[in-house]
């Protein structure tokens, strides 16, 4: 049974910062893109970032510059370092690994 489960979002200020994670089980992660996407309210769900099995990153043209992913296939864990932080990055978190997804972790961004 494949899993993934997201850890670290919360409440943050404009301007601050979060690490998001997220635990992959039952496949053979290093094998696999991975990657986070996000929702917002009344939002279609777009793309944050990904990163191949080989380690090449993509980002949203939205987030380049103040987000990083990266991934430890020794802990089959994919990270998201977020700083700079907008309200407008206020959203539901998910992580993905090819086809299966995660529950989902909210980041709020308000003063």
């Amino acid at each position: 049974q494949v899993q993934l489960v997201e850890s670290g979002g919360g409440l943050v200020q404009p301007g601050g910062s979060l690490s998001l994670s997220c635990v992959v089980s039952g496949i053979s992660f290093r094998n696999y893109d991975v990657g986070w996407y996000r929702q917002a309210p009344g939002k279609e769900r777009e793309l944050v970032a990904r990163i191949s099995s080989g380690g090449y990153t993509k980002y949203a043209d939205s987030v380049r510059g103040r987000f990083t992913i990266s991934r430890d296939n020794a802990k089959n864990t994919v990270s998201l370092q977020m700083n700079s932080l907008k309200v407008e990055d206020t959203a539901v978190y998910l992580c993905y690994a090819t086809w299966w997804w995660g529950q989902g972790t909210q980041v709020t961004v308000s003063s």
